[in-house]
């Protein structure tokens, strides 16, 4: 197989010596094991922290190893009972070509009538994300005001889907004409343009004069201070990730920090392996997608030797929707 490995860690923002291409032989094909050709790669924001070397809620990547992340392929070879060849599955041995493993870490793809990689966005990790730090989370309900940062990546996009499907008022946080267009397609009722020159505590003001229920954070900093600024009493901040510090580790200001104190904000961080069971998201999903109150938007580079690069355009807007890999 080829796989990517981290040829060294990070110090601020990625670079492409960073990251190395191998070539590694795939092991003896076991009992119950399968042989996947990967179609389809995921890159993410969370992926960063397992760059450096800290104890968080994933091991980081070792340094020469292949790195991981979610992945769609076909069963090219299988000793595994109930996993047949041909069968397209979902797995966490991205960041290469081939893959041998155990059939407990694959999950054969519902019938949704969906596109596979859909699994990797939608209907994957970023739509759960979106799905349970929204409704479980924050609580959000019909009627609430609800504020989510980087509205035009994989899991904002769906929040504000979501959240407009659910009844809620949805102000989101784009970057750039195009972004910010696409945002109020999805059906936004307002859509700030970070990359304006305006703060985003003004911003955010006018946008919300009377205060906002829900905040979903994707970036942290000016935007999870602005959102305190203008949270109504038991707003609900669902902080799924803050992307704003992963490179610079830069503080978030918390100026308005005393105003959860008055206001009784509650904000929860949490991780998409929180929720078990996806019966419920599916269902939801599928609903939603049948009435057309879903859209799915993409951002493909293609081949192998690209997904570095995709992963580092995470980091400068370059994504509209959810970032792949096509291989």
């Amino acid at each position: 197989m080829k796989a990517w490995t981290l040829a060294a860690r990070p110090k601020g923002t990625p670079v492409p010596d960073d990251f190395a291409l191998v070539e590694q032989a795939l092991p003896e094909l076991q009992d119950g094991e399968v042989r996947i050709a990967n179609r389809w790669l995921s890159v993410d924001p969370y992926m960063r922290g397992r760059m450096n070397d800290v104890k968080s809620y994933v091991p980081p990547f070792q340094l020469g190893a292949p790195m991981q992340g979610g992945a769609i392929g076909e069963v090219v070879e299988s000793r595994a009972d109930g996993i047949a060849f041909g069968t397209m599955v979902s797995h966490m041995a991205g960041w290469r070509d081939e893959a041998v493993l155990p059939a407990a870490h694959v999950q054969p793809l519902p019938d949704l009538g969906v596109d596979p990689q859909a699994y990797l966005g939608q209907f994957g990790m970023p739509g759960m994300t979106a799905y349970y730090g929204l409704l479980e989370i924050a609580q959000a309900k019909p009627g609430d005001t609800v504020f989510v940062s980087a509205a035009a990546g994989a899991v904002g996009s769906t929040v504000v889907q979501i959240a407009k499907a659910k009844g809620m008022t949805v102000i989101g946080s784009a970057g750039g004409a195009e972004k910010t267009a696409w945002v109020r397609e999805l059906g936004a009722d307002a859509v700030i343009d970070y990359k304006s020159g305006q703060s985003v505590v003004d911003a955010l003001g006018e946008a919300a004069p009377d205060g906002i229920d829900v905040y979903f954070d994707n970036v942290g900093g000016d935007h999870l201070d602005a959102a305190l600024a203008h949270a109504r009493p038991h707003a609900r901040f669902a902080i799924c990730g803050m992307i704003d510090v992963y490179n610079d580790a830069k503080p978030t200001s918390l100026k308005y920090l005393a105003r959860l104190i008055g206001n009784r904000v509650r904000i929860q961080g949490f991780i998409v392996s929180d929720f078990q069971g996806q019966g419920a998201f599916y269902r939801d999903m599928a609903a939603m997608l049948k009435d057309g109150r879903l859209q799915r938007e993409e951002t493909v580079f293609e081949g192998l030797e690209k997904t570095p690069e995709a992963f580092l355009a995470l980091f400068s807007g370059g994504n509209k929707g959810k970032m792949l890999v096509k291989l």
